[in-house]
């Protein structure tokens, strides 16, 4: 279809209350000369809105191009970001059919739009450039975009066009990413790309086929070292920057070997720098982005900086070293008293000289040719990435004399298959072999104490390896990543278990945890896909979050009874999980602790806990029964979504509230009583529950939250208590079969479409606290015959009775000033309606479709006002 143009639509805008249709209650934001605030782009123009009703902003997109598939993309990306809550992304809504535009570029006249948050702040180049002289603002900022990183790699959706002008800087320094037009979410997975992002921030090699959530990897790595990179040396942007883009070109990616900023940059002076340069090269080297475990590596890197160890001869190379350096006959610098190897050769094969006592950092980084290199006994010291990027490197012998090897060392070695720790050595340092995809065996002397963090991150041939009994603490991350390792056995000597030590080892399937261990970090286990059974020993008294996630071959577990709580999504997605003890020490059940447990039919909850936390249980598909204990105060939002087999449960008199989504998806679900100490019943809290007859809202319930029984198919019928004062959107939208229902006194609003869907609904008495009946509120009930509007009804919205076929006769009080769009469209019953003279202003259609309706009888004298307020109907108009 066609588009208006952009004038077309900033005239429609001027007048959104009469243009828009759903949204009429937003208006423009007007500058400083009265026109509204807009931006615009090749293939939309977006508005800045003020919501009149709460004096929220939001961004309104208008689209002035056509894209295949766009509105089904749209509302699956808007179904995937609802429930996401994040300050990094804002939820999104799309409308069809939602502005009317009187345009000369196209024959129609209703066009979809995007609603999504407003988000106040300045793009991110912008933000640069007004920050290069402080130093402070420009860390602070690549730290934030870190933070977003790191944030974004862990989500199942790819935000598919990360560039400056996409990242909104806000004023307390939070990034927000906004344009969400090639966003991938799970749901588009086999289809091709919309569109492929700024070319100046995208992988050279990615097509339309390149489109899953891996997709922001490249642009990331990118914008990171660009960042870090202006904030150490900010003359850097104007040298290769220019407006809409930061350090690198798209010609840069095509023939990165002639790219000035890295030719004349790297190796830096800077360890974090040079690590994540390495990461820019073996994304931008890994074209198609399906690298194994690539994106957990880049989660590792971007979040964690290399700290540079001082040592008795500096592993650190400066501009006066290399100025006096000597140089070989191969091209090597060295120090001019040849005791530090400044700059290796780029050479198949070397040998360093035998005086050498020090291999400075990132000596060898880059050299992509060499394939061997001798080092000789002299030397002590391997400073940090000294062997990074050597990705044609066979192999390599440590001398003895060696006692300390630098972070990063042999980070992205990739043809490296074995090494040999000399027993001089004590520590492995952090991501040692980081990204070593083909190093298969690892011999560790028992002189290290210390394995460093991510020591062995990304090893995914890694079958086995021996810790030895010296080693006290294992590093997070040491292991991430290994998906070939079988088995590992854990000394006495160590006393924790890191975050993420064998996340994503998928075929790990034993471990023994020594009795000697106290805590199971983060994530220590998650992914550990072949892990069917562990035995956690009495000492542990810390369970960390995630520690479980994803052991789908779990079968049964016992948490020893020095555990007090359970961690937020520890067993998450554990599918074979069957039975599991917890001990009477937890006082609390974390969020999603148990969500997605497929196999969990019973558990059963010790007195001790207090709270369970959102969506513990959500998605237990074949949870019968469980026993909620007298000492849970709050069942939080989610905590029993989805449980499709749980048939009923009791809310212990200790609960004060249900949470959002708690028993949502429970089709089962026939019976439910809620004590007396409930004050709130969350939103959506028994949606979908298609099996729930009855139930019975005590007096202390004030907020029946929306869509609260939204789709429970066959609720007959509800008791709602006088403490009740609102009843939300959508609470008992589709209950098909409901027959009757008495609103409380105590109710001043109903939302929209509270009783929409509602077939079988027959009477319903409105308390005359109720001064607004809203949208679509009793849309569609066909079986509503008659109806008393209460004198304190000022307003009837649009589409309230639209639907109602079996309506035959409603009073309205002179109460009411205005009756909304199509308040009683196709209500073809309808045969007569009495119109008070309150009544000043009617919506279009009121009466459309009302084919039976003979009679509008309104008060003596008025027929001249009321043919003017009703020109379409005004032949039905009767005084009385």
């Amino acid at each position: 279809m066609n588009y208006p143009l952009i004038s077309e639509y900033i005239e429609s805008i001027k007048a959104a209350e009469d243009n828009l249709n759903q949204l009429s209650h937003l208006r423009p934001v007007l500058d400083d000369n009265g026109q509204p605030v807009m931006s615009s782009g090749n293939f939309a123009v977006v508005f800045k809105m003020k919501d009149e009703q709460t004096g929220k902003l939001h961004a309104l997109k208008c689209f002035l191009k056509e894209q295949e598939g766009r509105a089904e993309a749209y509302k699956e990306i808007a179904k995937e970001l609802e429930n996401v809550s994040s300050t990094f992304l804002t939820p999104i809504k799309y409308y069809e059919h939602e502005l009317f535009v009187d345009s000369k570029a196209t024959d129609d006249i209703e066009f979809p739009m995007l609603l999504m948050d407003w988000v106040e702040g300045v793009p991110l180049d912008k933000y640069v450039r007004d920050n290069l002289d402080d130093s402070y603002e420009l860390e602070l900022l690549t730290w934030n975009f870190k933070l977003m990183a790191t944030w974004l790699l862990e989500q199942p959706f790819a935000h598919g066009d990360l560039k400056p002008d996409n990242i909104i800087v806000r004023d307390d320094g939070t990034l927000a990413l906004v344009d969400y037009d090639g966003m991938y979410v799970p749901a588009m997975e086999g289809q091709c790309a919309r569109e492929l992002g700024s070319p100046d921030f995208r992988h050279p090699q990615r097509t339309e086929q390149d489109f899953d959530k891996r997709i922001d990897d490249f642009p990331i790595v990118s914008i990171v070292l660009s960042l870090k990179a202006i904030a150490l040396e900010p003359e850097l942007l104007e040298r290769y920057g220019v407006k809409d883009r930061l350090l690198f070109s798209e010609a840069d990616y095509r023939d990165l070997g002639n790219c000035l900023f890295v030719k004349e940059h790297f190796p830096s002076q800077s360890p974090e720098l040079d690590m994540l340069y390495a990461l820019f090269l073996m994304v931008w080297r890994d074209s198609k982005q399906q690298g194994n475990s690539i994106s957990a590596i880049m989660e590792t890197a971007i979040r964690q900086p290399v700290q540079l160890i001082e040592y008795n001869y500096s592993t650190e190379v400066t501009d006066e070293d290399l100025a006096n350096a000597w140089i070989d006959e191969y091209g090597a610098y060295y120090s001019a008293d040849k005791k530090r190897l400044l700059k290796g050769a780029n050479v198949d094969n070397y040998s360093i000289l035998k005086r050498t006592i020090v291999i400075c950092i990132g000596a060898f980084g880059g050299c992509s040719n060499i394939q061997t290199i001798a080092i000789p006994d002299s030397v002590t010291q391997i400073g940090a990435g000294a062997f990074r990027g050597c990705d044609h490197l066979l192999s390599i012998a440590i001398p003895d004399s060696v006692t300390q090897i630098g972070d990063l060392a042999f980070c992205s070695c990739e043809r490296l298959q074995s090494f040999v720790f000399p027993d001089s050595v004590t520590q492995i340092g952090n991501h040692v072999f980081f990204c070593c995809n083909n190093i298969q065996s690892v011999v560790i002397p028992n002189s290290v104490t210390q394995i460093g963090d991510g020591a062995f991150y990304g090893c995914n041939r890694l079958q086995s390896i021996v810790i030895p009994e010296t080693v006290s603490q294992i590093g997070d991350e040491a292991f991430r990543g290994c998906v070939c390792l079988q088995s590992i056995i854990i000394h006495n000597s160590v006393s924790k278990i890191g975050n993420h030590v064998f996340f994503c080892c998928n075929n790990l399937q034993s471990i023994v945890i020594p009795n000697s261990v106290t805590q199971i970090g983060v994530g220590a286990f998650s992914g550990c896909s072949s892990l069917q059974s562990i035995a956690i020993p009495d000492s542990v008294t810390q369970i960390g979050d995630l520690a479980f996630h994803g052991c789908e071959r779990l079968q049964s577990i016992v948490i020893p009874s020095a555990v007090n709580q359970i961690g937020a999504g520890t067993f998450f997605s554990c599918v074979s999980l069957q039975s599991i003890v917890i001990p009477s020490s937890v006082t609390q059940i974390g969020n999603r602790a148990f969500r997605d447990c497929i196999g969990l039919q019973s558990i059963v909850i010790p007195d001790s806990v207090t709270k369970i936390g959102d969506f513990v249980f959500g998605g237990c598909r074949n949870l019968q029964s469980i026993i909620i204990p007298n000492s849970v105060t709050q069942i939080g939002n989610g905590a029993f979504l989805d449980c499709i087999e749980l048939q009923s449960i009791v809310i212990p008199d200790s609960v004060t509230k249900i949470g959002d989504l708690a028993f949502a998806g429970c089709r089962s679900l026939q019976s439910i009583v809620i004590h007396t100490s409930v004050t709130q019943i969350g939103k959506h809290a028994f949606h979908d529950c298609k099996s729930l007859q009855s139930i019975v809202i005590p007096n202390s319930v004030t907020q029946i939250g929306d869509v609260a029984f939204c789709g429970c198919f066959i609720l007959q019928s509800i008791v709602i208590s006088n403490s009740v004062t609102k009843i939300g959107k959508l609470t008992f939208h589709n209950c098909r079969r409901l027959q009757s229902i008495v609103i409380p006194n105590s109710v001043t609003e109903i939302g929209d479409k509270a009783f929409s869907n509602c077939y079988n609904l027959q009477s319903i008495v409105i308390p005359n606290s109720v001064t607004k009946i809203g949208e679509l509120t009793f849309y569609d009930c066909i079986g509503l015959q008659s109806i008393v509007i209460p004198d304190s009804v000022t307003k009837i919205g649009d589409l309230a009775f639209a639907g109602c076929r079996g309506l035959q006769s409603i009073v309205i009080h002179t109460s009411v000033t205005q009756i909304g769009n199509g308040a009683f469209r196709d209500c073809i019953g309808l045969q007569s309606i009495v119109i008070p003279d309150s009544v000043t202003k009617f919506g279009d259609l009121v009466f459309g479709g009302c084919r039976s309706l003979q009679s509008i009888f309104i008060p003596k004298g008025s027929k001249e006002k009321f043919e003017k307020l009703l020109p379409e109907d005004k032949h039905l108009l009767r005084e009385q």
